[in-house]
């Protein structure tokens, strides 16, 4: 089972090449400053955290496309840091393009969960006599849960045009099209993969959510829990650090190594 079989493969390629592991590293440690200012300064922090955000939308697509490369050279021997820089430089421009479609997307998407959410909250509340009824709210409803199906089989079908720009060497357009192709041809795979990396992603937000909380006064004070100290705050964040790092580069091999074996077009070398 391609799962399975890209699991295995996993921690293979991440022992022999620990250096994929840097560039995580040093996008978390971007990140760093508005976690730690949340204990000190919280209206600087949400000031920080937006220039950050702005900063990442640039950066995000260069990093994407060189773990991605690091990633595919280790699962047939080695990678270096060199091999992060050039592909997230050929390839920055595709997966920077393909980025923002999928911004454009769930833009439209969410404009209009966001209407209907916002019409449906009106005949609810409406007791004037000329609310939709019930049949009128069931469409909302339907429209509503629509919409959020919408969205979530688009993620599920591009969700390897990063690798696919990388790995095929194809443009933003062709690689989330082959990224269509490639997971419609394997549907119960790529759900099993979609599962599994829900799961730990679900755990990798609740590590940094608690950290969060735990890092913020204003936070521990509202839910009466015991006031963190800054030694505590610094264990908090190396703890942060290290699982974030531990996940982000076990995430980035993975992914590459299950669209390996599910793509066609793609020699195993592992």
């Amino acid at each position: 089972m391609a799962v399975l079989k890209a699991l295995r493969q996993t921690p293979v390629a991440l022992l022999h090449n620990p250096i994929v592991f840097v560039p995580i590293l040093v996008l978390i440690l971007l990140q760093l400053p508005q976690l730690l200012l949340q204990a000190v300064d919280p209206l600087l922090a949400s000031v920080v955290s937006l220039g950050i955000s702005l900063l990442l939308i640039v950066l995000v697509p260069f990093f994407q496309g060189g773990i991605v490369g690091m990633a595919d050279e280790a699962l047939d021997g080695r990678t270096s840091l060199d091999s992060f820089l050039r592909e997230g430089k050929s390839n920055y421009v595709s997966v920077l393009a393909a980025s923002l479609v999928l911004v454009a997307v769930n833009f439209v998407l969410g404009f209009v969960a966001f209407f209907v959410a916002i019409f449906g909250g009106f005949a609810i509340l409406s007791d004037t006599g000329v609310g939709i009824g019930i049949v009128g709210l069931v469409i909302i409803g339907l429209i509503g849960a629509l919409v959020i199906l919408a969205y979530l089989l688009f993620v599920f079908f591009v969700q390897f045009y990063s690798q696919a720009i990388v790995v095929d060497d194809l443009g933003a357009v062709d690689g989330l099209k082959h990224s269509i192709s490639v997971v419609r041809h394997h549907l119960v795979s790529t759900l099993g993969y979609s599962v599994l990396v829900g799961i730990l992603g679900g755990v990798a937000g609740g590590v940094f959510g608690i950290a969060s909380l735990l890092s913020s006064p204003q936070s521990t004070s509202a839910l009466a829990l015991p006031e963190v100290s800054l030694a505590g705050v610094v264990g908090v964040t190396l703890l942060v650090i290290a699982f974030g790092t531990l996940f982000g580069g076990f995430f980035g091999v993975y992914s590459v190594a299950f669209y390996r074996t599910i793509n066609p077009g793609v020699t195993d070398g592992a």
